[in-house]
């Protein structure tokens, strides 16, 4: 049965974040359709992965038979994290917005399963791996918005799991998530109710469309 790969980084728990919300509306869907299937889940913020060490990085550009004892741990941690991230059918990631760009327990991640030669470079291991990435964020960063410059989630994301590991990926974005606490925003609250139903919609119909390609 295919196999979805579920990383949250939101440091708030579902009823308060967007990100961990919606993913969870996409994961009850994808677990209707495939019952039997195996949800491999990292929460991130909960149980983050350790930084990259200078050990753990040169160990990917040093033969093996050259490592130190440091290097060789080093990279059995990311090897770990490099097989899970293999042998996903399919990837869904909660990635909010956090002082315009991801949350650094998400980078982390990426630092270890970015391996040259192996899921980055010219025979790309994860290539063509079809990612569903939650963008949630508490303003607007669309085109046109007077932010659009500060937005580093969509194009960091973009360009490290499309561009560098090759990952098929999709975005799903409820914004102004922060309409409702702040004062200053209230007049755009109908803006994010309609952002948050959209986003959840999203979330079951790409998850069924995701989880029928897996499958066929």
């Amino acid at each position: 049965m295919p196999t979805l790969l579920h990383l949250d980084s939101s440091v708030f728990p579902a009823e308060r974040s967007a990100s961990r919300a919606v993913a969870e509306t996409f994961v009850k869907t994808w677990r209707e359709l495939h019952p039997g299937g195996d949800v491999r889940y990292r929460d991130l913020a909960a149980d983050p992965v350790p930084h990259i060490t200078a050990a753990a990085y040169t160990a990917g550009l040093t033969p093996a038979t050259e490592h130190t004892p440091a290097q060789a741990a080093g990279l059995a941690a990311r090897l770990a994290l490099i097989e899970e991230l293999e042998q996903a059918d399919a990837l869904l990631i909660g990635a909010p917005m956090y002082n315009y760009t991801i949350p650094s327990t998400l980078k982390t991640w990426l630092d270890s399963v970015i391996l040259p030669g192996r899921t980055s470079g010219e025979s790309r291991s994860a290539d063509g791996l079809p990612t569903v990435v939650i963008a949630s964020r508490g303003g607007s960063y669309a085109p046109g918005t007077p932010r659009h410059g500060f937005e580093f989630v969509q194009n960091y994301l973009r360009a490290v799991l499309g561009g560098g590991l090759g990952l098929e990926v999709e975005f799903i974005v409820p914004e102004l998530t922060m309409a409702p606490k702040m004062a200053a925003m209230a007049d755009l609250i109908p803006l994010y109710e309609r952002s948050r139903e959209r986003a959840f919609e999203e979330a079951v119909s790409r998850a069924k469309a995701l989880a029928e390609r897996v499958a066929a």
